[in-house]
């Protein structure tokens, strides 16, 4: 079935800004190509409402912005203290006030999520508009078309709630949208995902919808965030014993870590729900992984820009070990993981960091003279923009592999590469750090214990290990790598000691730093836990005297939690003379 679709037209309202997004409808819709038009009276029909709804799930890979969808480098990892925003001072310099916790109502980026959001909840609202109206759908399909539907609208809806907090809900019926801010919009989103569980099946037609599984880890994720442990834990229990992808195959843990981050290796086992990217399929690049297209080391290396996105210091110095091979809770940023930022790119004297390390560092962060991927040794300050400002590390988790290059990427208009490396929303890693939280808080803190023994037994893995020790220059002054030894020191153990709940939730969520960084999710952790305050203000007072990036940041109670709604919402939100949206606390 093809349908050929016109960007439906989803409202004039303040809150729903439409945004053009021409897609092919097939079930398959990850792997086609934009085509043609079709017009909205079109859409009443079977073809037309599932053209709609494959429309409503492209959304969540918007083209032609790089703040506005869920991946969340910027809400969730930069403001979490994953990253400095990197680059320099004057590029995309609208990011400067955010990452030091100090937005205006007025900035790009805090607007652009608040409207591609809410044109996602419109897109979902539109399938359901249509369904309505379609008279030639079996009841089956009418219901998991609803499900479906349902299922993104709770997903917009929970991002707009923690990116903004104090958001309106918008559901198919809504015919005027200057309506108010002032209700919470927990229970609406929990419904949708509730309808969504209950209604759709173990399986999917393609990799990239969602099935009762996805629902479920949604809806628990909803739970955690409201602090329902006693809901969330039979729930995810359930999950956990007998979630399935939606191909069918059981959830389970990767035997390597990094198969989570690379094409080659996507929709896997560990896939719970991702968005799904695509190139050289006709698109000109653009159902790629365009919001990490800033995101690449700068220079010679991948990607062929930009140098955003760059790993902090506190987060590198997070991944030392003890000799017991276990976390630094209190002490890892007493002292740096070091790199050569105060080395000139070709000087020789440079080793890396000898001390112990916990694996996954190196699948995270790029640093100098440990392999890259494929792409050899990273160089260090020499795929740097400007290392005074974004430090001396890179990203990897959003880049490709050198050998994928030639058919996991594809040149964009300004040299720079899109490419196929999905983003997991969740993956089964996060559901098993949800599952041993809700067992911590429930008052079994031994089977929290075994929860993370799971998830370090996975990262311990040898076999995941990077390999490639650099060992220095051969006579020809060409670096030598012993491939057959790791790259660093790794030294990573399980817990054996008795876990009271204290303990456990300590080493929960300091797990859930190392397993889930530079992924979106840390920043709206500490905020889910209280810890926020405390922990970015110590953050803010150790990289202020690095970067100039953190200069005059401070987070304050009661405002930095959340984005403030943007001006123009407001604005155009008068009825009867007076706004009807609210502005949050503090802005």
């Amino acid at each position: 079935m093809k349908i050929k679709l016109k960007r439906l037209s989803i409202t004039t309202s303040s809150l729903l800004v439409a945004v053009m997004v021409v897609l092919s409808c097939n079930d398959k819709f990850q792997e086609r190509a934009p085509q043609g038009v079709y017009s909205s009276s079109s859409l009443a029909s079977a073809g037309g409402v599932e053209g709609s709804l494959v429309n409503a799930y492209a959304s969540l890979r918007y083209c032609c912005d790089w703040y506005s969808t869920p991946n969340n480098w910027l809400w969730g990892s930069i403001l979490g203290a994953d990253a400095y925003k990197g680059s320099e001072q004057t590029d995309q310099n609208a990011l400067n006030p955010i990452v030091i916790y100090k937005p205006n109502p007025g900035d790009g980026p805090v607007g652009s999520k608040w409207r591609i959001s809410y044109d996602g909840v419109g897109q979902a609202n539109a399938v359901l508009r249509a369904l309505v109206t379609a008279k030639d759908i079996p009841d089956a399909d009418r219901t998991r078309i609803a499900s479906e539907a349902r299922f993104i609208r709770g997903l917009y809806h929970f991002e707009l709630k923690k990116v903004f907090n104090n958001v309106p809900y918008v559901d198919e019926n809504v015919t005027d949208f200057r309506i108010s801010n002032d209700q919470d919009i927990w229970p609406q989103i929990e419904a949708d995902f509730k309808f969504a569980y209950d209604n759709l099946g173990p399986t999917a037609s393609s990799v990239g919808r969602a099935n009762k599984w996805a629902a479920g880890a949604y809806l628990a994720k909803a739970y955690m965030f409201r602090k329902k442990f006693t809901d969330a834990l039979p729930l995810l229990q359930q999950i956990y014993s007998q979630g399935t992808t939606a191909s069918g195959v059981k959830y389970g843990l990767m035997e390597k870590y990094h198969d989570n981050f690379r094409i080659a290796t996507k929709n896997n086992k560990e896939t719970v729900f991702a968005i799904q990217y695509t190139v050289r399929d006709g698109a000109n690049g653009n159902n790629g992984n365009y919001e990490n297209v800033l995101n690449y080391p700068f220079g010679g290396g991948p990607g062929g820009c930009c140098g955003f996105f760059q790993p902090s210091q506190t987060f590198v110095n997070s991944f030392k070990t003890g000799s017991d091979g276990l976390p630094l809770f209190d002490t890892f940023n007493a002292s740096d993981v070091t790199s050569d930022e105060a080395f000139a790119s070709a000087n020789r004297t440079f080793v890396p960091y000898q001390g112990t390390l916990d694996p996954r560092l190196d699948w995270s962060v790029g640093r100098r003279e440990i392999p890259y991927l494929d792409w050899g040794f990273h160089p260090g300050v020499a795929w740097i923009r400007k290392v005074d400002y974004g430090g001396p590390f890179s990203p990897i988790k959003n880049v490709y592999y050198k050998a994928e290059e030639s058919s996991g990427a594809e040149n964009g208009s300004w040299g720079q590469k899109f490419n196929a490396n999905n983003y997991n929303l969740i993956r089964f890693a996060d559901v098993i750090l949800w599952l041993a939280e809700a067992e911590a808080e429930a008052g079994s803190p031994a089977r929290a214990r075994d929860l993370v023994n799971e998830i370090r037994r996975r990262a311990a893995n040898p076999d995941g290990f990077v390999k490639g020790r650099f060992s220095g220059y051969n006579a020809s002054g060409e670096k030598i790598m012993d491939l057959t030894q790791p790259a660093a020191n790794y030294v990573i153990n399980e817990y054996t000691n008795a876990w009271d709940k204290t303990f456990a939730l300590k080493a929960i969520r300091f797990e859930r730093k190392l397993e889930l960084g530079m992924e979106g999710h840390r920043f709206f952790d500490l905020v889910r836990w209280g810890t926020a305050s405390d922990e970015l203000t110590a953050y803010i007072a150790k990289e202020s005297v690095k970067r100039s990036v953190m200069a005059g940041g401070a987070f304050v109670v009661g405002k930095s939690e959340y984005m403030p709604i943007p001006d123009f919402a407001i604005i155009q939100s008068n009825k009867d003379g007076k706004p009807t949206l609210a502005q949050n606390p503090g802005y």
